[in-house]
């Protein structure tokens, strides 16, 4: 008996010894040469302890999957660009509201102390970053007072910011990505505490930035990362050279992914909300709304009859009646002032429609990608010195657009990424060249003239002749087209169903576009195999 509980004791040390080595089935021994991992002697070190990815302030995940991305209802627009066709989406992050006037003045208010007073081109920084406040007039209409406080006014802290560009939703989202990632720095200790609100101190170009820190640790905070080092940047190795820092590298896994716009397929996947439609491994028909219900009105009985977004209800009809509105707002509404869908997203219907990251077309071509469709991207890699280095940005980079505003292409400190090249792409079997954003639609292989710039410049004089001169026909669908997606407080409920799709130059804005911020997943799915219900 005695030899039986040794026995027993020894498989549950040995049991103990095991599960303490391994984390998800990984070993500190390689599978593929049989070398220790992660030893104290040295050899190959990698974060087998990796416990997935952290989520980021805002943000809610959202499980992946297949859906029909296109039209529920007839096409009363007559626009014919929202045909159905299945494509799979994988998982992501997506904000939870809007981005608020109270987190862009955040942002702001940054880039105020840090670029304004440094010079006239510096300067441009702030002001390219300033929402258009001249959207709210009208005119036929008086508006006066949401263009001088809509957007500072605390009043409207927690509705969402409007009169942003595509290009100024971009900007954001990149400079969400470098606060967050140095405030986890921070807190983890690689930089010292209070670096990452010491704005006041910071000089253009001496600000952080997670590419420069990933690709030019060394050429980070403009070269002054020793003075910011935190406690656990200090060499541990012994053999290692005192001054040589410890940085965080991208195998640790402890930095984002960047904020970004959503993709058009992924806004439309999270608006519809379809897991609150699953039975078993299908969806019970479609939806035309985020929430479940073909009504726009509430039919539970504490709100019976309030419309369950924020929009337009009829000519001149914006909220309803005095002392019973049905949506309790004649303009935007707070960000949470209705139900969040199925997925914890707040506003995917109504109050303002939303820029979305993909370029503008009518057709969905869904036969050369199916996954995670995104038409507009265009292939980088970063730039290296003669010396071998990556090359940093050293000033900054403005475009005027074509309607005299401002766009802040980079800005100093940033890397410089150049386009792929021929060597780059030469007998790939999945793609040709570094701009795709009218690959197959717009460029030279889509043109049966084989000329590129007489793509959508078709029109007819009043005898119905075709107009040949390229020069005198214009379009409204460029490469610079970007898409927006959902209804606002402006529209009819016909806009309301993510089906829907429009448009806007990237450096136009109005008074019922918004943005929210996206961020991808990365790794094994969060998602369990539920159980049969």
């Amino acid at each position: 008996m005695k030899t039986y509980t040794n026995l027993f004791i020894s498989a549950i040390i040995i049991t103990i010894v095991s599960s303490c080595s391994t984390s998800k089935g990984r070993s500190n021994v390689s599978q593929g040469t049989g070398l220790a991992i992660n030893s104290p002697r040295g050899g190959f070190k990698y974060e087998t302890g990796y416990k997935g990815q952290e989520v980021g302030p805002g943000l809610v995940f959202v499980p992946g999957g297949t859906f029909v991305k296109g039209k529920v209802q007839d096409d009363v627009m007559h626009d014919w660009n929202n045909a159905p066709v299945r494509v799979q989406v994988r998982s992501f992050y997506l904000d939870e509201t809007e981005v608020t006037n109270l987190m862009y003045n955040e942002y702001l208010d940054w880039l105020e102390r840090v670029y304004k007073n440094q010079g006239n081109l510096y300067a441009d920084v702030y002001t390219a970053a300033l929402p258009d406040t001249m959207v709210w007039r009208s005119p036929l209409g008086f508006n006066e007072d949401m263009v001088n406080n809509y957007l500072r006014h605390p009043s409207f802290q927690d509705y969402p910011v409007v009169g942003v560009t595509w290009q100024q939703a971009t900007n954001f989202a990149k400079w969400r990505t470098e606060r967050v990632n140095e405030s986890i720095l921070e807190r983890e200790g690689y930089i010292e505490k209070g670096v990452s609100i010491q704005i006041d101190s910071l000089s253009p170009g001496k600000e952080f930035n997670t590419q420069t820190y990933l690709l030019a640790p060394k050429q980070s905070y403009g070269g002054d990362i020793n003075e910011k080092a935190g406690r656990n940047s200090q060499p541990r190795s012994k053999d290692a050279d005192s001054t040589e820092l410890n940085f965080v590298k991208r195998e640790k896994g402890l930095l984002l992914p960047e904020y970004r716009l959503p993709t058009e397929a992924e806004w439309e996947y999270a608006a519809l909300g379809l897991n609150e439609a699953r039975e078993y491994n299908n969806y019970r028909g479609k939806k035309k709304y985020p929430w479940s219900g073909a009504s726009t009105r509430s039919s539970k009985r504490k709100n019976e009859g309030d419309q369950l977004a924020n929009f337009k209800q009829g000519k001149g009809d914006y909220s309803g009646v005095a002392g019973w509105s049905s949506d309790n707002a004649d303009i935007t509404a707070p960000v949470r002032a209705f139900s969040p869908n199925s997925f914890g997203l707040y506003g995917m219907g109504g109050n303002v429609a939303e820029w979305v990251a993909d370029v503008y077309r009518p057709i969905i071509n869904n036969d050369v990608s199916d996954l995670n469709y995104y038409r507009g991207n265009l292939y980088k890699k970063p730039a290296i010195n003669e010396d071998g280095k990556t090359k940093i940005v050293d000033k900054v980079i403005i475009d005027t657009m074509a309607n005299n505003k401002l766009a802040v292409k980079a800005l100093p400190g940033d890397v410089v990424f150049s386009e792929i090249d021929k060597n780059d792409s030469q007998l790939r079997i999945n793609f040709n060249e570094a701009y795709n954003a009218d690959f197959l639609d717009g460029d030279v292989q889509s043109n049966p003239n084989g000329d590129a710039d007489e793509m959508y410049k078709f029109a007819v004089n009043k005898k119905g002749d075709q107009i040949k001169d390229k020069e005198k026909v214009k379009s409204l669908i460029s490469d610079q087209t970007r898409v927006v997606k959902g209804g606002s407080w402006k529209d009819r409920a016909y806009w309301l169903d993510p089906a829907q799709r429009r448009y806007l130059p990237e450096f136009m804005a109005a008074d019922y576009i918004g943005f929210r911020c996206a961020m991808s997943y990365l790794g094994e799915s969060k998602q369990k195999k539920r159980p049969r219900d």
